[in-house]
C-alpha cells in the first residue's frame, strides 16, 4: 500500500479524541489504497470526497470515537477505523469481482461495479457512527443516522431519485448488518462486516491499552503485527494476519472468522494466520505484571 494524496484537513474544533501517531501513518497508508481503487469509479470517488469533507460526517466520527474510547475505553472507532475498514472493502470488492463473483447490485442489474464500489466504500465510512448513542445496538443506531445523511448527499452523484433511494438500501442494510451476530444478505454487505473485523493491527489496541483497560481483547490486539487482503490460493480472497503473539488468535476465531461465517462469502474467504515474529525463537511478550485496581487490570 502506498501513502494517499489529498487527506481532507480537519479544523480540530470541538471533540476531538487524541490517537497515537501509528494511527495517522496507517491512515495514510488506507486513503492511498481508496483513492486507487476509486480512480477508475467516478461516483465511489465523488462519494469519498462528499463524505470525508461533510461536517455532520465529521462530527459523527469524533462523537463516535468520543464515546467509544474516552468513556467506555474501546479501541478507535472514529474516521480512523472507517477508512481503514474501506479500504480492506475496496480490496475485496476488487479481488472477488476479478474472480468472477460479481456483488448483488451487479449480479440483480441494479447498477455497476462503481455503484458497488459506492456502496460498500459508504458502508464502511458510516458503519460505526451509532456507538455516539451507545455501544448497546450501535449498528441500528449508525443506519438511522446515516439515512438522512445518505438522503442529503447521494443526489449529489445520482440524478434519479429512485436509483439513489435504492443505492441507500443497499448502504443501509450492510450498515445495519457489520456485527457478526446479524446476517448478511449481500456480497456487499458481507464486504464491510468482514473489512471491519480486518482492521485489529497492533496499533488499534494500543489506545485502550494505555487508558488502562487490560483484557484479552487488548492484549489479542496487541498481538497483531499486520493484516493484508491479498489473493488467495484456494479461494478468490485471502486474509494474512501476522501475530506477535499466539494471543492474537482470539481476534482471528472470536471476531474476523465469526465475521466471515455471517454473511454470503464464507466459501470465497480464506484466513492464513502465523503466530512466530520473523527470526524469534519463541512469541513476543505482551503482558508482563498487572494490578488490579479501580475495577480495572493495569500494566504495573
Amino acid at each position: 500500500m502506498n501513502p494517499g494524496e489529498g487527506k481532507v484537513l480537519k479544523l480540530g474544533v470541538g471533540v476531538e479524541i487524541e490517537v497515537p501517531e501509528s494511527y495517522e501513518e496507517l491512515e495514510r497508508e488506507c486513503i492511498g489504497v481508496v483513492e486507487k481503487v476509486t480512480a477508475k469509479y467516478p461516483k465511489a470517488a465523488l462519494m469519498w470526497r462528499l463524505l470525508r469533507s461533510d461536517p455532520e460526517v465529521n462530527a459523527c466520527w469524533d462523537m463516535a470515537d468520543y464515546i467509544a474510547v474516552k468513556k467506555l475505553r474501546y479501541n478507535d472507532h472514529g474516521e480512523t477505523h472507517a477508512i481503514v475498514t474501506a479500504s480492506f472493502a475496496l480490496q475485496m470488492l476488487e479481488l472477488l469481482h476479478e474472480a468472477g463473483h460479481e456483488p448483488d447490485v451487479v449480479a440483480d442489474g441494479v447498477g455497476g461495479m462503481d455503484d458497488a464500489a459506492l456502496i460498500v466504500l459508504a458502508a464502511s465510512l458510516l458503519h460505526d457512527i451509532g456507538n455516539q448513542v451507545h455501544r448497546r445496538m450501535h449498528p441500528l443506531f449508525s443506519a438511522t443516522l446515516a439515512a438522512p445523511i445518505l438522503s442529503r448527499l447521494l443526489p449529489k452523484v445520482y440524478d434519479h431519485p429512485e436509483v439513489a433511494a435504492e443505492i441507500r438500501g443497499f448502504i443501509l442494510h450492510a450498515i445495519y448488518s457489520h456485527e457478526a451476530d446479524t446476517p448478511c444478505l449481500t456480497t456487499e454487505a458481507s464486504i464491510v462486516c468482514i473489512a471491519d473485523g480486518c482492521d485489529m493491527f497492533k496499533g488499534r489496541g494500543r489506545l485502550p491499552f494505555d487508558l488502562g483497560n487490560v483484557n484479552i481483547h487488548t492484549v489479542s490486539a496487541l498481538s497483531i503485527r499486520d493484516v493484508r487482503v491479498e489473493r488467495g490460493e484456494r479461494r478468490p480472497v485471502r486474509i494474512r494476519v501476522e501475530m506477535d503473539n499466539s494471543a492474537g488468535i482470539f481476534q482471528v476465531q472470536e471476531l474476523l472468522k465469526r465475521k466471515i461465517d455471517s454473511g454470503v462469502l464464507g466459501d470465497k474467504v480464506e484466513i492464513v494466520a502465523i503466530a512466530m515474529p520473523p527470526g524469534a525463537a519463541t512469541d513476543q511478550r505482551i503482558v508482563s505484571r498487572l494490578i488490579y485496581e479501580e475495577g480495572v487490570f493495569k500494566p504495573f
